[in-house]
């Protein structure tokens, strides 16, 4: 299915969008002193990397978290005095839950938050002390969004949408006119895209004060829903994604429009990309985002000649992770840079044998994080046993270093890998030690 094309008259005269600059200008007035008016700072060593003069606006500095209070409070401050009293109900993966929860509390409004069943358990939490009743339901962000459209009529609370709300949409367009205020030489916005409320708001406060800037959109290739809409393709959105934050299967109307007007296109990142980039902002910036949060820096390391010599501002929409799947993605990122090397070693089970081998990975300047002992291969012989070593190396020549190193002393390795191979290693030794311990 093609993108059907706007006629000559459309052309001429296209539709008001549904915000305006003086929205986001009111809206700025609104939300001031209620966020934080986040740094949006010059990276040299990030610029080096990526070829292009590179800022990051730092909306993981908010209090929940994440950009979503700025859209929140400015729906929010709408609201009539009976509105205020019945209460508010919000759909959300998590960050406009927490965003919701946090400023209706602060504000003393009652608020019922419906998150899918399948949303980190850190952002269930936070969303809850925040002082919300909170629904799972439903396996989609979609089902959710059901789900809360008929408590909320049942119960006559005030739907705030996520992303699909001219008030929402404004509020986050606050974000433009920090960047471009600090940074007014920014020629190029990259944007993470889920519903489109964050790149919407954004689009029309910078296209408004500065017609020639570029917006480029980024969303998780598992999750292409704007992508297809605006491009007239029909990827699928379905799939485990670590960019939960942006996985939005029907992206909003309001949002579409105004996504179609003014964002120069849309990219779509991979999981490993966003991975990569999650990591090396935490190494390289020492900013924790999530997976959402980190599909910008993804997108322009991912396209370097669209992006090459330009100044470019970033969004880092937030930095609610759960810290399992970040210690996760931190091995996962090691053992592909070859930082980690799993080794299996055929030996000798007689004494002497591990001390000769850690001293030959010690001289090659190898660290060893972990070891195990394996007396039941029927393979070997009733003499010989397996000897697992996790070790960590300064890069893949090194581990090919360390390798060469044992096999030059004359040991089998049975093994030997620098992939992901080495986190199955690391959990199998791990569950091997718990059960040794009960």
């Amino acid at each position: 299915m093609s993108k059907r094309k706007p006629t000559s008259a459309e052309r001429s005269h296209p539709a008001p969008l549904p915000v305006t600059l003086d929205d986001v200008e009111a809206a700025r007035k609104r939300v001031s002193g209620a966020i934080v008016d986040t740094d949006c700072d010059w990276s040299r060593t990030l610029s080096e990397i990526l070829g292009c003069k590179t800022w990051l606006k730092f909306e993981n500095q908010q209090f929940t978290a994440s950009f979503k209070e700025r859209g929140a409070i400015n729906r929010l401050s709408a609201l009539t005095a009976e509105e205020r009293k019945r209460g508010v109900i919000a759909m959300s993966a998590g960050n406009h839950a927490q965003g919701v929860a946090y400023h209706a509390h602060r504000l003393g409004i009652p608020t019922t938050i419906v998150m899918p069943v399948n949303t980190p358990t850190v952002k269930v939490m936070n969303t809850r002390r925040h002082g919300a009743e909170v629904i799972l339901t439903g396996e989609t962000v979609e089902e959710a969004a059901q789900f809360a459209h008929e408590h909320g009529r049942k119960h006559g609370l005030t739907f705030v949408h996520p992303y699909d709300d001219p008030l929402v949409i404004a509020g986050q367009g606050t974000i433009a006119l920090e960047m471009l205020g600090t940074a007014p030489e920014i020629d190029t916005l990259i944007v993470p895209i889920g519903g489109g409320g964050l790149i919407s708001g954004i689009a029309i406060a910078a296209k408004t004060l500065k017609p020639d800037v570029r917006i480029f959109g980024v969303q998780a290739a598992l999750y292409p829903s704007m992508y297809d809409a605006m491009k007239g393709a029909d990827l699928p959105c379905a799939g485990q994604t670590i960019a939960e934050g942006i996985a939005v299967k029907k992206p909003g109307k309001l949002t579409q429009a105004i996504i179609d007007e003014l964002v120069a296109d849309i990219l779509l990142v991979s999981e490993e990309q966003i991975e990569c980039a999650l990591t090396t902002l935490l190494e390289i910036e020492k900013t924790v985002v999530e997976g959402a949060g980190a599909t910008g820096f993804a997108a322009v390391r991912a396209n370097p000649d669209l992006f090459r010599g330009r100044k470019v501002a970033i969004v880092l929409s937030g930095g609610n992770i759960d810290v399992r799947l970040l210690s996760n993605m931190i091995l996962r990122e090691l053992s592909r840079e070859g930082r980690l090397l799993s080794v299996v070693i055929e030996i000798e089970d007689r004494p002497g044998i591990l001390a000769k081998i850690a001293t030959l990975v010690g001289e090659a300047g190898g660290n060893i994080l972990e070891v195990s002992h394996n007396r039941m291969m029927m393979d070997l012989n009733a003499k010989s046993a397996d000897l697992g070593m996790v070790i960590e190396t300064r890069d893949s020549a090194h581990a090919d270093e360390i390798r060469k190193a044992l096999l030059d002393a004359g040991f089998v390795l049975r093994t030997s890998q620098t992939s992901e191979q080495t986190l199955t290693a690391r959990r199998a030794f791990a569950a091997s030690a718990r059960e040794r311990r009960s």
